[in-house]
């Protein structure tokens, strides 16, 4: 009966896998289309697109959107730069900040570290609000008008902090990090020669979404900077999308239908979400690692 019961196991393998494989591909076609249908309206013209709608491949082909993006591109050349600057030091920063405070917080011989996570995690909950966040920044650190600010501001996620925490807890053997103190290692070299190594998965699935915050904050520049040379690319789409509604409203000719209101929006995502969609594959196995470690155990 063994050997049977076995035999039919292998037969039904083919099928499990025959319908894991077609539930993936129909989730992931799910996921594609609507980013066809971004792409495709963006290459659209203004007056298709109000006329007929959305669809999955380009309607009165047009780069019009384009055009009126990259009718400056100096400024969207240094709206990139800057991007680019705050995107990478920031999330290095960032994570090896977190990182260390995660396992600062993580060590059992800390004195108060349930405090301090608490103290931590009360962060979250209030804060002193907008006007005290902006006086402290701008009058009592002086950061306007600075790339730290730009870098600073966003930096710290508590609950990143709290993620890591318990991932070098289940990750980091403490008798390892025992051994390690025997032998003369201080708790610094302990972190960049055992502990960074062993959550190589954790550090790309918080890099991950750490970057796509800085990448997509515009916030921080509209609050904080007022130089073009600091402006991120995202503030800098958010401000062409302010001007196209500011003209479509004061203008009362029908001819200003076409002007590319609707298919900017579209042509700005792709514009703003090609970098990202390129890094993500370098780092997809470290991603997938990191959100799935621990959900199998034994």
């Amino acid at each position: 009966m063994s050997s049977k019961a076995a035999e039919q196991k292998l037969d039904s393998a083919p099928l499990y896998t025959a319908i894991a494989y077609t539930l993936v591909a129909v989730i992931a076609l799910i996921c594609v289309l609507p980013f066809i249908v971004l792409v495709s309206g963006a290459f659209s013209s203004e007056s298709a697109i109000l006329k007929e709608g959305y669809w999955f491949w380009p309607r009165d082909f047009s780069f019009d959107a384009f055009a009126y993006i990259f009718r400056y591109p100096e400024d969207l050349l240094n709206g990139y730069k800057v991007s680019i600057i705050v995107t990478v030091i920031g999330t290095t920063l960032s994570l090896f900040i977190s990182m260390m405070a995660a396992y600062v917080l993580s060590r059992k011989d800390l004195k108060h570290r349930n405090a301090l996570a608490f103290f931590l995690f009360f962060t979250t909950l209030f804060n002193g609000g907008l006007a005290p966040y902006y006086i402290w920044l701008s009058r009592n650190l002086q950061l306007t008008d600075t790339y730290a600010v730009l870098i600073l501001a966003p930096m710290f996620n508590v609950m990143y902090i709290l993620i890591l925490r318990s991932f070098i807890r289940e990750s980091v053997p403490e008798p390892l990090i025992e051994s390690a103190k025997i032998d003369g290692a201080g708790d610094f070299r302990i972190f960049m020669k055992m502990v960074l190594p062993l959550t190589k998965p954790a550090l790309a699935s918080i890099g991950v979404f750490t970057a796509l915050a800085y990448w997509n904050d515009w916030w921080t520049a509209m609050m904080f900077t007022n130089k073009d040379d600091l402006i991120p690319l995202q503030y800098l789409l958010y401000k062409m999308l302010s001007s196209i509604n500011l003209s479509a409203a004061m203008s009362q000719h029908v001819t200003n239908l076409d002007m590319p209101k609707e298919t900017f929006k579209l042509a700005m995502t792709v514009i703003a979400t090609g970098p990202i969609v390129l890094i993500f594959p370098f780092v997809q196995k470290y991603f997938v690692s990191g959100i799935t470690i621990g959900a199998v155990k034994g």
